[in-house]
């Protein structure tokens, strides 16, 4: 389990690094990012193998209905991850659509999987995001984005993110976790 906590910190202190040290980080311009990247990751890698190391107290199993909800929160996050790269209309709705994938795929991780790695993993990288957006907006009021937004647009980040999800899916199962049963 220490490896996965080593791994969520990680990753956590390379990403908040810019919000918790703005003036260090900006003092070292483009030499940070090879370290930030570095950390980014050996953070990733940590998670990988701890999460598939780790043991813990299971206190829910899979169920045909959090599968479902699951994957239909994935398919949100992922849609969210998408359109705040093509500044699609949901963007305008929504502040942080990145980090608010990355809060709804945790908590769709969190309810399919009722084990304590898990509430490590997913728990830690929520809690990462939730720090993020209050730091983001302690700093700097994010700017929305505004129209126009092109109908193509919009049907190409949808496209998009089916493919990328089938994609997951497909992943998902090779690694031996399947995402619909």
């Amino acid at each position: 389990m220490l490896v996965l906590i080593l791994g969520v910190l990680l990753w956590s202190a390379a990403h908040l690094f810019k919000r918790i040290a703005p003036a260090k980080r900006a003092d070292m311009g483009d030499k940070a990012k090879g370290p930030v990247a570095l950390g980014v990751i050996a953070g990733v890698v940590l998670m990988v193998i701890g999460y598939r190391m780790a043991e813990g107290a299971m206190f829910w199993g899979r169920h045909p209905a959090t599968v479902g909800i699951n994957n239909l929160l994935n398919l949100f996050a992922i849609y969210l991850f998408a359109a705040s790269g093509m500044k699609t209309w949901i963007t305008s709705k929504i502040r942080h659509p990145q980090l608010t994938a990355i809060k709804t795929w945790a908590l769709a991780h969190i309810l399919v999987n009722g084990d304590v790695p898990s509430f490590v993993l997913f728990g830690g990288l929520l809690a990462w995001a939730v720090v993020e957006v209050i730091l983001i907006n302690k700093q700097a009021k994010p700017a929305k984005a505004t129209g126009p937004f092109p109908v193509g647009k919009e049907i190409g980040t949808v496209v998009g993110t089916v493919i990328v999800f089938g994609l997951i899916a497909w992943a998902h199962y090779w690694f031996g976790y399947p995402a619909f049963g």
